[in-house]
């Protein structure tokens, strides 16, 4: 009996999964927590989120323009500011996330801030005109705001459900990226497809609801989750952001330090030289102070540094990736535009929704998942500009020019082809990215990579608003048209979707120029 009692603890400590615990707090055991279960309860959080989101901003250009009454070009800015406001403020969520409150939590909070948003979102849609306008950007920022929280850490943590310790493990976690990215898409493709079509012909105000009780079948369902999830053990020295501002801060006070000192304390530890500790070599005066003292806090960890460095490595993939996202924020802009003014038929009684078009998206993610690469890029911004080159033509040849509320004989689906493109050209980009800046920042800020991640599109954003803004001042002198007319029969989007082709080729080559040099981040065995 004694022998059996002794085997018991024995076993369960076997089985435990190392540097996690459950809700708790307790150990957990590896065939009863994680892995794809848990990720299950996630992923249909991240999915309603992402069905709530691109319900609003799939179609939000077309609600600025028409029950709102915005011009064109001041609904696509309208449009890329929130657009790089909600892409942006994960920054601030994974700070949360990451030094204060813990994923968990911040999802949990997130998720009922999202509903409130989006409850007062449909609200203002039942409002009169006059009133409605406030409410509605309030509530629309306050949805961003809860994405901010939602988005870097519901990936976060579902990656966080694998033991990167464990082969199998290890091995599903990097397919979490693929299929976490095809399953979100589905909810996406569902979203446009048809809340866009609610929209457009039944009512706003159905339009905004469903969303919002989706989320709320969302939050149940991760809650339901609580008692097999996996959560990370915070360690117990300083914040990771601490750390990072602190080997700036000792490497600013150890600058007389010399190089000379660097190579001889690295010699002394046994260490060997490393490309790693060769970049950002200014850092390493972290590691020694310039009168040859260790004594704590005039000196950091050869990890703090490192650690420091990881982040710093990620900026020139990060910079080289923002063309991309200035060109992603033309689906939902001009893009939608594009498609209104074009035969919609399909059968007689049923005109396809403009907006609905970006479900090709969706669809060519799930078919191109597998399929990773970046030369496809430049070549589904030429075709844009293609597209509209004839959009145009025919345009002059039926002379529509000055008829901007007339369909011209051109089918909608002459736009298919661009929209397909840009999914396959999601899924080289976007998974690749997203498991890269999860896996290459330090352990503790996985939170934070993911929100890097995001704000490259709001970045993107800011920058599509700003190109936007420039090209309407100057190509719009003298009471000419500019390229963004409101009248697209007179506008030219050919010219621009042009300039954004040439912008991605200048990128592609500066991203396989850093990307050639980068080193990436060794693993603690």
């Amino acid at each position: 009996m004694a022998e059996t009692e002794t085997e018991t603890p024995l076993l369960l400590l076997e089985t435990a999964v190392d540097g996690v615990v459950d809700f708790k707090g307790r150990p957990v055991r590896r065939s009863t927590s994680g892995g794809w279960r848990a990720a299950a309860f996630i992923i249909s959080v991240e999915v309603a989120e992402r069905f709530a989101y691109y319900g609003i901003t799939s179609n939000l250009i077309n609600y600025l323009t028409g029950p709102l009454g915005q011009s064109t070009v001041t609904a696509a800015e309208n449009v890329n500011i929130w657009s790089g406001t909600a892409s942006l403020l994960p920054l601030l969520g994974a700070f949360l996330a990451d030094s204060f409150l813990g994923r968990y939590r911040t999802i949990i909070l997130a998720s009922l801030l999202y509903i409130l948003g989006l409850s007062l979102l449909t609200l203002s849609a039942i409002l009169p005109v006059t009133s409605q306008s406030i409410l509605f950007f309030f509530s629309l920022y306050l949805v961003a705001l809860a994405q901010g929280g939602h988005k870097p850490c519901v990936q976060a943590f579902g990656a966080d459900q694998f033991d990167t310790n464990d082969p199998e493990e290890r091995k599903a976690r990097s397919s979490f990226f693929n299929w976490w990215y095809f399953t979100f898409t589905a909810g996406v493709l569902v979203s446009v497809s048809i809340l866009n079509y609610v929209q457009d012909n039944v009512s706003w105000v159905l339009g905004f609801g469903i969303p919002c009780i989706a989320m709320l079948v969302a939050l149940a369902l991760f809650s339901l989750g609580t008692w097999i999830y996996r959560f990370s053990i915070p360690r117990e020295d300083k914040g990771p952001f601490f750390r990072i501002g602190g080997v700036f801060i000792v490497a600013l006070k150890n600058w007389r330090t010399t190089p000379s000192a660097i190579a001889s304390d690295e010699e002394s530890r046994g260490t060997l030289p490393h490309k790693a500790s060769e970049q950002f070599s200014f850092l390493n005066k972290a590691l020694i102070a310039s009168d040859g003292s260790k004594e704590e806090g005039k000196v950091c960890s050869v990890s703090e540094v490192e650690e420091v460095k990881a982040v710093l490595r990620l900026v020139p993939i990060w910079a080289t990736s923002l063309i991309y996202a200035i060109v992603f924020a033309q689906s939902s802009t001009f893009f939608t535009k594009q498609g209104v003014t074009l035969d919609r038929k399909i059968v007689p009684g049923f005109d396809v929704p403009p907006a609905s078009l970006q479900s090709f998206i969706s669809l060519s993610i799930v078919i191109f998942v597998p399929v990773y690469d970046r030369i496809i890029v430049p070549i589904a911004r030429a075709f844009t500009a293609f597209v509209e080159m004839k959009r145009l033509k025919v345009a002059r040849e039926h002379g529509l020019i000055d008829m901007p509320n007339v369909t011209i004989p051109m089918s909608i689906w002459w736009l298919i082809p661009q929209y397909v493109l840009f999914g396959v050209a999601d899924v080289f980009t976007m998974v690749g990215l997203q498991e890269f800046f999860y896996d290459q920042v330090p352990d503790e800020l996985r939170s934070v990579g993911l929100a890097l991640y995001l704000s490259i599109f709001g970045v993107g954003s800011f920058l599509s608003s700003f190109l936007i803004s420039i090209i309407q001042k100057e190509t719009g002198k003298d009471g000419s048209d500019s390229w963004f007319a409101s009248n697209l029969n007179r506008a030219h989007l050919d010219y621009f979707y042009a300039v954004l082709a040439a912008l991605s080729a200048v990128e592609m080559s500066a991203f396989w120029f850093f990307s050639k040099s980068y080193i990436y981040k060794r693993r603690s065995s």
